[in-house]
């Protein structure tokens, strides 16, 4: 039978395979990002749990005595300090998306790296960048 920690696990793994996928998957900026947020939860969780112990109580002196199991708060003050890290990066991550959808006017991944080179090139004033392998042009 499944232990509630096992189930945890799965769900961290879950929320982990599912930024990943998306991550992967995704052109689209606004997914991309959240698909890093959902990623850090599941790490965060991971770390959570590795610190779990049944029955611990907080290391924290009541009547004059410890609890007799404690749990760990180095993993825990780890994944508070991962949070906010993690919120201000999200916040960042959105403000640079809300510049690139009024610069470019999309979101598209693609889209905007095209974009992106024509203005460098066109500010550098050299060619913009091609492939090796592309058709060449029929000289007539």
């Amino acid at each position: 039978m499944l232990e509630l920690i096992h189930i945890y696990y799965v769900g961290a793994l879950g929320l982990i395979l599912l930024g990943m996928g998306g991550i992967v998957m995704s052109s689209h900026l606004i997914r991309i990002i959240f698909a890093v947020a959902l990623l850090e939860a599941g790490v965060n969780l991971i770390l959570l749990l590795s610190s779990f112990r049944e029955g611990a109580g907080a290391p924290i002196m009541l009547d004059g005595q410890f609890p007799q199991v404690m749990a760990d708060p180095v993993p825990q003050a780890l994944v508070l300090t991962a949070i906010v890290i993690g919120v201000g990066i999200l916040a960042l991550a959105l403000s640079l998306a809300l510049r690139l959808q009024r610069a470019y006017g999309t979101l598209d991944m693609g889209e905007i790296r095209q974009c992106m080179e024509k203005d460098i090139s066109l500010a550098a004033d050299i060619d913009m960048p091609t492939s090796d392998h592309a058709p060449q042009e029929a000289k007539s």
